[in-house]
């Protein structure tokens, strides 16, 4: 698709099915799931690549390196930017275009992520738990009221969306969590804490999980508007790493929730909660892929105008064997991510993203789960990355030398950042648990 086309595409999403019905070959693969937009259309390849060179715009312009360092310096998420990327089309990468999405699925959404996360962190972070956390989850499992009236606001950054799930004695046993639900005339009341919630501060809507039938460990998701009587932000919290997306404490004191904000099924959040966290972890993995982008930025021209002994050091070969690691490791992950995103949008994929011939699927899988999206292939994915993401950013600082470890330098906000993504959206330790149970699982009657 030529890029006169793109472009209009992007900045005004209503003529994009014209776009697509006037350019794309009649043998287009349509690939309709439970997980798509009515009606999508896999991007193509031109696509992506004009939707990259799209994001990579985007971030020359609004998130230059200057920007990147006050937001980690000021521990502040620079609030003009939610407006500007609902301009760009970017908070509704697999959203409904009637609801002013861009329709296009998860490789596209991943592209962007992977490019937002190059230029800063946590401004990818933040979006991420925006587009991905909330935008997303109203996609699968909201009602047709509950979409009209949340996600036109939520795509164009008029309202901050975020997710609340975690506890503080409910981490990776997220089911153990407190905050409960009770049932009330017209609604339900909402009590309980929750911890780590990025947006938090700065959300406007929260989707939030809460107990509502305790003895049975069942959960309901709820859709909770933040102004409402009884929720507050306890603490905005200071941390090593992604700082600038803001992250809190949120309280609930008998928040009432009506009837019509209950998202999916009473008693039916651990499926909602569940499909997501597959979905989030796919998504989030093209993360640490744009940090490992952002780490070759600054340390590749280095290490080329660094001179030592009359040489540049990049032609020293140790320097040379570092830099081949890095690179592999890039490569390594970024072929899984956009893989597994491939065979999500498409329903096939290459031998690698879909091993049936090496992993059959479990005899338990039902007609309900969609088999696109398996839960190990996505803990693969986001483990891989993340851990690769954490060596390749203390490779650059070593490569920087001295210069490495001073703040005038990206690569150490980029190591900082990089190992949040081995602890949230389930710790690598957790990942590996849903690999190896996956596995196992195959073996269950022999």
């Amino acid at each position: 698709m030529a890029t006169s086309t793109l472009v209009p595409r992007l900045l005004a999403r209503s003529i994009r099915q014209t776009c697509r019905q006037t350019y794309l070959p009649r043998t287009a693969t349509r690939a309709a799931s439970s997980i798509h937009p009515k009606g999508f259309t896999p991007p193509t390849n031109d696509e992506l690549f004009e939707l990259r060179e799209q994001v990579s715009d985007f971030t020359r312009r609004e998130i230059p390196p200057s920007v990147a360092h006050a937001t980690d310096l000021n521990n502040d998420f620079p609030t003009p930017m939610w407006g500007k990327l609902g301009s760009a089309g970017f908070l509704g990468v697999t959203a409904d275009e009637e609801y002013g999405g861009l329709g296009m699925g998860y490789q596209a959404h991943c592209v962007v992520m992977e490019e937002l996360s190059r230029a800063s962190g946590s401004i990818g972070l933040s979006y991420a738990a925006h587009s991905q956390l909330c935008v997303n989850q109203l996609m699968l499992h909201g009602t047709p009221e509950q979409k009209a009236a949340f996600l036109p606001e939520l795509i164009s950054g008029e309202l901050v969306g975020a997710l609340a799930m975690t506890e503080a004695q409910a981490g990776s046993d997220v089911l153990s969590m407190r905050t409960k639900a009770t049932k009330v005339k017209g609604g339900w009341e909402l009590s309980g804490a929750k911890l780590w919630i990025t947006n938090g501060p700065d959300a406007h809507l929260v989707i939030v999980y809460a107990k509502t039938d305790p003895g049975a460990r069942k959960i309901t998701a709820f859709i909770v508007d933040t102004s409402a009587p009884g929720f507050s932000v306890t603490r905005k919290l200071d941390k090593l790493g992604m700082r600038g997306s803001n992250t809190g404490e949120l309280a609930f004191d008998s928040v009432f929730v009506p009837d019509d904000r209950v998202l999916g099924e009473i008693n039916g959040g651990t499926k909602v909660l569940m499909k997501g966290l597959d979905l989030e972890r796919l998504v989030l993995s093209a993360g640490p892929l744009g940090l490992m982008r952002g780490a070759f930025d600054v340390a590749l021209p280095y290490v080329h105008s660094r001179t030592q002994f009359g040489d540049p050091i990049g032609h020293f070969q140790l320097v040379q064997g570092k830099l081949a690691d890095m690179y592999t490791a890039y490569q390594r992950s970024a072929a899984l991510t956009y893989a597994l995103a491939a065979a999500v949008d498409t329903g096939s994929a290459a031998h690698f993203a879909r091993p049936e011939s090496l992993f059959p699927p479990p005899a338990d899988v039902t007609p309900a789960h969609d088999a696109r999206v398996r839960s190990q292939d996505c803990a693969a994915a986001i483990l891989g990355a993340a851990e690769s993401a954490t060596r390749v950013a203390m490779d650059a600082v070593q490569l920087l030398g001295g210069m490495g470890y001073s703040s005038e330098m990206a690569v150490g906000r980029i190591m900082r950042d990089a190992k949040l993504y081995e602890i949230g959206a389930g710790t690598s330790e957790v990942r590996r648990v849903i690999i190896g149970r996956a596995l196992n699982r195959l073996y269950v009657d022999v």
